[in-house]
């Protein structure tokens, strides 16, 4: 039966297969320790592998992988990859641009305030996402994912529009300033 609640769950896990973030949206997994056997089981059977999609435990998995880390997006065996794939691509996309520069997240270009932007191109810009840039701007993984799927709806799947709303909430306007579509 058709269904909003495409996505199951969103994982994000390094070269050795140790959690950076994860997010399920139902009940598949209820406990933690299931979680991190889920998640060593996808690792193990698409670590090694160069295709971009798996049927594991009675579930759709659709990864990709970037230097040190692997992304993964969770829907039901029934569930349409390409959703899901879009899905991938967007945050994969979103969390590229934001980490382009080193220090760049939100409008912060990591040179000296007042400058004009005049500094901008000495900043070297990255060709994949890395662990540690991912780290580094966790608060930016967070507003992506909320701003990309919510309780398992795709509510975004273009990049750039994920990106300019978590530049818009990463600017730390205050309430009483915001616009009602900041808001």
């Amino acid at each position: 039966e058709p269904s909003l609640y495409t996505v199951k769950a969103i994982v994000i896990l390094d070269n050795d297969g140790e959690r950076l973030f994860a997010k399920y949206y139902d009940d598949t997994y209820p406990t933690v320790k299931e979680q991190h056997s889920f998640e060593k089981n996808i690792f193990s059977k698409t670590h090694r592998s160069d295709s971009e999609i798996a049927l594991l435990e009675g579930l759709t998995v659709v990864y990709k992988s970037s230097i040190d880390l692997y992304c993964y997006v969770i829907g039901s065996a029934h569930q349409n990859e390409l959703m899901l794939t879009a899905v991938l691509n967007c945050l994969f996309d979103s969390l590229s641009q934001m980490l382009r520069y080193r220090g760049h997240l939100a409008g912060t270009w990591g040179g000296t305030e007042g400058t004009g932007g005049a500094d901008r191109t000495l900043l070297k810009p990255r060709k994949n996402v890395e662990k540690r840039a991912l780290l580094d701007n966790m608060e930016g993984l967070f507003l992506a994912v909320d701003e990309i799927v919510d309780g398992g709806v795709i509510l975004e799947s273009d990049p750039q529009q994920v990106v300019h709303r978590v530049a818009v909430r990463g600017e730390d306007v205050p309430l009483t300033e915001q616009t009602v579509s900041q808001v």
